[in-house]
Parts: structure tokens; C-alpha cells; sequence
């Protein structure tokens, strides 16, 4: 008997009917001879229409206060959907009981709004399991010292289900979405992205990062830590399906070492993140701390920063630009046009909301030389003009203008024959 974690998406939880086809899946599992946790989503657009109450009653108030009330407010979506699936399995003939996260108890820090998760007691939940029940906790939340609710962001859902799936040392953590698995690249842009059967860590936290949507990148990050088994499928396929079918579909993420054999391919995805935009400091002393004198107040400010470039100095100056959220742009704007640009004695501070980031990902990449070439070349000639470049190991990014954001994956994406069972070599 193996104890296994399954997490379901908002959409998956989306009505009484999706619900029902949740709990006669899980309960096919139990009946297989498996232990079962499962971790829910609020019902989808739920915590959206939560939040925007609140906002509505403060539109641009930030403070503590307000943010603990947030987390409080957002946390009642998950228990609403523990609760109702407790009870469909019930229906199921399955014994079965929720928990909120502050009954496990799952113990986070004090960062409203994006608290992150710093140990989970099991000895409830286990008991539980050994008399035979199912286990149904919300996701997206925990609880801090103090004893406030907390919630852990969005996508939070995701690293609820891989941390007490690490805990709990499960065998696997099933994460059931709106689609069948991990794709080269997104299908709506694509029409001829492929399903990945099996991606490394390092890739998935790569394409978590850069802007693919199925996983939230903290999920990636504990279960390559904790070294959780991790597998994303569709819970749109029939809830009767074959389980040993059902156990080995959609796509694996796996560590590189682990299956010698897999197929290497150069690229493996390409992602992309419209959410962006670029400011940049013309004319700033070119000196030692100047990188410190404007990125540490944003930093202060808690605006996360991501590509960055500090061009050649002529005559005792250079130009410094970086990306950040498009959320943040206009807060950042005025950071800069305010502090940060008349104390590091800068010329201009310009800005630019309509950017994209788009990025080819693969640990292939390590043992082939002119990848980035290929995909520079395959760039210029759509006619698409490369702002800033940024790269690691595994993966090439470029800021490039947002209109030109899906000409440019369905260039790359058939530049590396991605459509292709087996991609191209550099």
C-alpha cells in the first residue's frame, strides 16, 4: 500500500459535478489499496471573487493589517472546497475528513499574502490514514507563529500538495489540471506543441520561472529539494480510467540522473512571459556601488527584479536597465523618477510596459555549442529585434517588444524541431 498525494486545480474543483468526478477518482484509488491525501484549490475564480470584495472596500491600502485580513478572507476558498469534497467522498462510501491548514498544522512565517512554509505535523494526518480514512487539507495556506492565517500566494495550492507530499514521504504527487501535461510550448500558441512524457527538475523550474502557468515555481522548487516524485496530468480524463493507465500518463518530472537513457533533446520547451516591462537609467556614474545605489530601494520595496544590463561606459557613464513585473512597473517608475534617479545623479529614467520575455529551455543545451546562435538567427529573421539577453546553463532569454511575442515562439519552436518527436541538434 503506497501513500499518494493528489492535488486538484480550481477548475477541477469548479462545480458540484467536477467534485463528484474528483471524489469517484480519488476513491478508485483508495480502492486500489492506496493511502490518500488529497490537496484542493479553491473552486475556480472563487479567490478572485474574494479578494476583489475586499478590494473594493480598500482599493490601494497595503498595510499589514489589510494584507492579514486578505489572507484570512482568501484562506475561506480552500476550506469551502476541503469540506465539499469530504463530503462527496462520503457519498462515495469512502471515510474521509478535511482540515483547514491551521488544524494539521501546516507552520508558516509571517509574510501575508506569500508566506512561505517552514514545517508540516503529520501525526494527525497519519493517524488518520492508518484508521483507514481520506485526508483532504486546503491548500494555499498554513498558519504563523502568532497563530494568524496565513495564505501562500498564488499558485500556493501547488507547493501545499509537494510539501506534505515531502513530509509524508509519499510516493508520488499527482498534480491534476485543466491539461494533460507538460507541452513544448503553449498549445494556443502553437498548435503543434508536444506533450513532454517526461521533463528534469531543472527544466520545469526553468519553465516555471520564465512564465509557464502549470506549475507555481515554489511547487518545483520543494519537490526538487525534497526530491518528491512529481507528475502533472489531466483530470478531464474519465475518473474510471484504468489505473495503472492513469498512473503512467501525462508527463513525469523527473531528476536527469535517474533515467540515464532519457532522451536528451537540445531544447526542450519554449516559454514566454508577457507580464513584464523594462526601465532603464540613462547617464549614471560608472562606479563601484552605483548597481547597489538603484537596485537596493527597489529591492527595499519589494519589487522583484529580473533581467538586468548595464551597458559600455563612455566618458564616465553608462546606461542601467532592468525588468521587473508589469504589476510593479508604475510603482517602480516612481521610485526611480523620484529617489533613486536624482540620487545616483541620472540623466533620464525611461520606461517601456510593452515587453515580453521568451526563453529556450533544456539541459541539452550543456553539451551543445551554438544553440544560442540558432535561436539569435531564427529571431532575425522574423525581423524581431533583441533588447536584453539573459542565460544560464540550461536556458537562453531574450526581452523582445510584446507584439512580436508569439511570432517569436512559433519561430523557435519550429527553429528546434520542437514539434518533432525527437529535436533537432544545434
Amino acid at each position: 500500500m503506497a501513500l499518494i498525494v493528489h492535488k486538484y486545480g480550481g477548475t477541477s474543483m469548479g462545480s458540484t459535478d467536477r467534485i463528484r468526478n474528483v471524489a469517484k477518482r480519488v476513491a478508485k484509488w483508495v480502492r486500489a489499496g492506496h493511502q490518500m491525501v488529497v490537496v484542493p484549490s479553491a473552486m475556480s475564480g472563487e479567490t478572485n471573487r474574494l479578494l476583489g470584495l475586499a478590494k473594493e472596500l480598500s482599493p490601494t491600502s497595503v498595510t499589514p493589517a489589510v494584507m492579514r485580513e486578505m489572507d484570512a478572507i482568501a484562506a475561506t476558498g480552500e476550506q469551502v472546497s476541503v469540506g465539499l469534497l469530504a463530503i462527496a467522498l462520503q457519498a462515495e462510501g469512502m471515510e474521509a475528513v478535511s482540515y483547514a491548514g491551521w488544524q494539521v498544522p501546516v507552520a508558516t512565517d509571517s509574510s501575508f499574502t506569500k508566506a512561505r512554509i517552514e514545517s508540516i505535523d503529520d501525526v494527525r494526518v497519519r493517524a488518520d490514514l492508518a484508521a483507514g480514512k481520506v485526508v483532504v487539507i486546503t491548500g494555499f495556506q498554513g498558519i504563523d507563529p502568532e497563530g494568524h492565517v496565513t495564505t501562500l500566494g498564488r499558485g500556493g495550492s501547488d507547493t501545499s500538495a509537494v510539501a506534505i507530499a515531502a513530509a509524508m514521504k509519499a510516493a508520488e504527487c499527482l498534480i491534476y489540471t485543466d491539461v494533460d501535461g507538460v507541452y513544448t510550448t503553449d498549445p494556443r500558441v502553437v498548435p503543434e506543441a508536444r506533450r513532454l512524457s517526461t521533463i528534469t527538475f531543472e527544466e520545469m523550474l526553468e519553465m516555471a520561472s520564465l512564465g509557464s502557468k502549470i506549475l507555481q515555481i515554489r511547487s518545483v522548487e520543494f519537490a526538487g529539494k525534497y526530491r518528491v516524485p512529481l507528475r502533472v496530468l489531466s483530470s478531464f480524463t474519465p475518473w474510471d480510467i484504468d489505473i495503472t493507465e492513469e498512473a503512467a500518463s501525462g508527463t513525469l518530472i523527473t531528476f536527469e540522473q535517474e533515467d540515464e537513457n532519457m532522451e536528451q533533446a537540445v531544447v526542450s520547451g519554449i516559454a514566454f512571459n508577457r507580464d513584464e516591462a523594462k526601465v532603464t537609467l540613462l547617464g549614471v556614474p560608472d562606479k563601484p556601488g552605483i548597481a547597489f545605489q538603484i537596485l537596493g530601494p527597489v529591492a527595499e520595496a519589494n519589487i522583484d527584479i529580473d533581467v538586468i544590463i548595464q551597458n559600455v561606459s563612455h566618458d564616465g557613464k553608462t546606461d542601467f536597465s532592468f525588468t521587473v513585473h508589469r504589476n510593479d512597473y508604475a510603482r517602480t517608475m516612481e521610485l526611480l523618477q523620484n529617489t533613486v534617479g536624482p540620487a545616483t545623479n541620472a540623466s533620464k529614467v525611461m520606461g517601456d510596459p510593452k515587453i515580453c520575455k521568451v526563453s529556450i529551455v533544456g539541459i541539452g543545451m550543456r553539451s551543445h555549442v551554438g544553440v544560442a546562435s540558432k535561436m539569435f538567427r531564427a529571431l532575425s529573421e522574423e525581423g524581431i529585434n533583441i533588447q536584453m539577453i539573459s542565460t544560464s546553463e540550461i536556458k537562453t532569454s531574450v526581452v523582445i517588444d510584446e507584439k512580436y511575442m508569439e511570432l517569436a515562439v512559433r519561430a523557435l519552436h519550429k527553429a528546434f524541431d520542437l514539434d518533432q518527436e525527437q529535436a533537432a541538434t544545434a
